[in-house]
């Protein structure tokens, strides 16, 4: 085990090449069967190629059958090992490779023109534990005229408030991630008290894991690269109030159990920020367009008044929640939610 994140093939002051990632796609639905096959493709048609890709099947027999047999040639399909969720099917993808540094990509997210290789550079400095970039939603008909950008986090893309450059950031958002194998080795892999279950939307697991590498190596940094591009796609359920209102009360939920385990200093030291500047200076900026002719202005600022009250019920909630905390992940969300 190594006790150092600089302790890795990676930890020399040259970046990685791609032979030195292995890349995790994670899937547990036969629903995202397109979306899985170009997740797939669009990691296979990077230059430089990566050294490895490795396919998690969530528990379904099915899909890993229709895996096996699409995909034959580069691409190592394994079942998830541990308990169901994107928790145990990550540690597995992390437990079947070997490269030095584990990148995951979401079942239905691929990665644009140019990935490997802005994901890989900032990995030059032995400091850097973990890098992400950006995520853009890609929605299936159009972006809803009430969206504000500030809440693209519900959809698990990069938002208003995120670096615009390159930059420290506290974690990546998991669905464009990448971290040292060394960080895993030192303290451990993604918790299995959070993360997402099928379509219950909890979720928070790498927030965790970087709070705990950041505790571990206080001047270790995560980087945000913003060259690293996914597209993420939103279809047309995720695109409405009720998918937005309860993934905002379940990420409240997911910040109670953070604190819970890591606390509440560290588990919310970025969400003080964006919770105290980014979202006034949105209503403000929102209701100003309304008032200066924007039909949607007002609409938009009221929704981010929304998310916020939705989001601090579900952490309050939370807080005073008893036992264990997967119990939390029983909590109401829309029938819509793919």
């Amino acid at each position: 085990m190594t006790s150092d994140p600089q302790d890795s093939n990676a930890g020399e002051h040259v970046a990685p090449t791609g032979d030195d990632l292995a890349v995790i796609v994670c899937a547990y639905t036969e629903e995202r069967w397109d979306d899985i096959v170009a997740a797939i493709a669009s990691v296979q048609g990077q230059s430089p190629s990566v050294g490895e890709i490795v396919l998690v099947v969530d528990h379904n027999d099915a899909l890993m059958a229709r895996a096996r047999e699409q995909f034959t040639d580069g691409v190592t399909i394994v079942p998830n090992r541990h308990k169901r969720g994107l928790s145990g099917a990550r540690n597995t993808g992390i437990e079947s490779s070997s490269r030095p540094i584990v990148a995951f990509l979401d079942d239905d997210a691929f990665a644009k023109e140019g990935w490997v290789a802005s994901l890989l550079a900032p990995y030059a400095d032995p400091s850097v534990i973990g890098v992400g970039g950006t995520i853009d939603p890609a929605w299936e008909t159009r972006r809803p005229n009430w969206w504000p950008e500030e809440f693209d986090w519900v959809v698990g893309c990069t938002y208003t408030g995120m670096p615009t450059t390159v930059a420290p950031i506290r974690n990546p958002i998991g669905a464009n991630m990448s971290v040292r194998r060394s960080v895993f080795e030192a303290v451990g892999g993604f918790s299995s008290a959070i993360g997402r279950v099928g379509k219950h939307p909890i979720g928070g697991e790498e927030t965790e894991l970087f709070i705990r590498a950041h505790q571990r190596w206080p001047e270790a940094t995560a980087i945000f690269q913003p060259a690293s591009a996914v597209g993420h796609r939103v279809p047309d359920a995720r695109a409405r109030f009720a998918y937005f209102r309860a993934r905002c009360y379940a990420e409240g939920l997911s910040k109670a159990v953070i604190s819970r385990l890591v606390g509440a200093d560290d588990g919310l030291s970025s969400e003080w920020d964006y919770t105290l500047k980014v979202l006034p200076l949105a209503v403000v900026r929102n209701f100003g367009k309304g008032l200066r002719g924007d039909v949607h202005g007002f609409a938009r600022g009221a929704a981010v008044v929304a998310g916020l009250a939705a989001t601090t019920l579900g952490y309050a909630r939370g807080r005073l929640a008893k036992g264990p905390e997967r119990n939390l992940t029983e909590v109401p969300h829309s029938s819509e939610a793919p």
